[in-house]
């Protein structure tokens, strides 16, 4: 099973940006504030936002730090 988890911050302007693509791509994700939930952002070393982690079988296989459309388009639909 895929799951995507998005790190960001309500402030932050590219957190934005990756929220609106992901939306209009219809991915399906889970936004997670690494400062409400900092033992999930220290589980994945997430060190700034926004930060995108795909997941299979709960093992990381993509990464995206910041806002990169081009990276952000091959996402898996979920």
């Amino acid at each position: 099973m895929t799951r995507i988890l998005k790190f960001e911050k309500n402030d932050c302007a590219p957190c934005n940006q990756v929220s609106d693509f992901l939306d209009k791509k219809g991915v399906n994700y889970e936004k997670v504030n690494p400062f409400d939930k900092p033992e999930l952002a220290m589980r994945y070393r997430v060190r700034t936002v926004p930060t995108v982690i795909v997941l299979q079988e709960n093992e990381e296989t993509q990464r995206i730090i910041g806002f990169k459309p081009e990276e952000l388009a091959a996402l898996p639909l979920v």
